[in-house]
């Protein structure tokens, strides 16, 4: 009767041995499959992460160069009526610098040249200077705007008279390297397209537009 006895708790022992065994395999592999979650997570989280930091931080944008807060002073103008139509004109403006980019922007000096009808009028030098990160850096500068250099100024008579207006071009191409994280550094070129048209009977600045 005893020896009965032992036997059943012999098996009741190994039973609770092998339940305890069972259910200690079964944590273990739940702990394996959350480490493996969070595994799989952490590493979409990075994947992410890279992505939105090659494609927004490190990611090198082309600034933008243009004109603003323009003045003019007329030194002297002939319109058709007289034997050669010209002008001479003082133009104070503003150059901006515009940086989008995570880093400054360091360009190197750059020549503006103002156009009229092809032909250069004037030209002006932007010294080098740095963009800060996310910011624009905007510089003074003016320029003698003469008629000197047209050698036909049938067209400029034309316009002087007919519309009252001065239609000047301004065009200039900066280059420069944008610093990313202060590791990186990436050439970068900005151009200025901007059109300056002035009233010659008010003597002052229609309109400005750059693109």
């Amino acid at each position: 009767m005893a020896e009965k006895i032992n036997q059943q708790a012999d098996g009741y022992t190994r039973s609770d041995e092998e339940s305890a065994t069972s259910q200690s395999k079964e944590l273990k592999r739940k702990k394996r499959i959350k480490l493996a979650i969070y595994i799989a997570i952490f590493a979409v989280f990075q994947i992410i992460v890279i992505t939105v930091f090659g494609a927004v931080i490190m990611r090198a944008k082309s600034p933008k160069l243009r004109l603003s807060n323009s003045n003019i002073e007329f030194q002297s103008l002939n319109t058709s009526g007289s034997p050669s139509p010209s002008f001479d004109i003082n133009f104070t403006t503003q150059v901006r610098v515009k940086n989008p980019n995570f880093g400054p922007y360091k360009f190197d000096n750059t020549t503006a040249v103002a156009t009229y009808g092809g032909t250069t009028v004037g030209q002006f030098t932007i010294p080098k200077s740095k963009a800060g990160f996310k910011s624009t850096k905007k510089i003074d500068v003016s320029v003698n705007l003469s008629s000197s250099q047209l050698t036909n100024t049938a067209d400029l008579g034309r316009e002087l008279t007919t519309t009252g207006t001065l239609t000047l071009r301004t065009t200039a191409t900066m280059n420069g390297k944008v610093e990313l994280m202060w590791i990186m550094k990436k050439k970068k070129s900005a151009n200025m397209n901007c059109t300056v048209i002035i009233d010659v009977n008010e003597k002052k600045l229609r309109s400005l537009e750059c693109n």
